[in-house]
């Protein structure tokens, strides 16, 4: 369901801003910035970086670009 919501110029410029720097569309680019926010609303522990390379690895993940890891040969105790 989509919304309409009011937001500040300069929020919406600033967006703008990062949405053409990463390809993104400026509703995109604010949906990142929401989801990033929640997430560390939810998880306050975790950096920046950790979280923006959490959600890589999911996407990675659930489209099948990753490979398993296999263990060559077994370690001797």
């Amino acid at each position: 369901m989509a919304t309409s919501v009011r937001l500040d110029d300069e929020f919406v410029g600033a967006a703008q801003v990062y949405a053409e720097a990463t390809k993104r569309s400026t509703p995109k680019q604010i949906e990142h910035w929401a989801e990033i926010g929640r997430i560390a609303e939810d998880n306050p522990d975790p950096s920046y970086d950790f979280i923006k390379n959490a959600l890589l690895a999911s996407v990675e993940v659930n489209s099948g670009k990753v490979i398993p890891y296999v263990r060559r040969n077994k370690r001797k105790d």
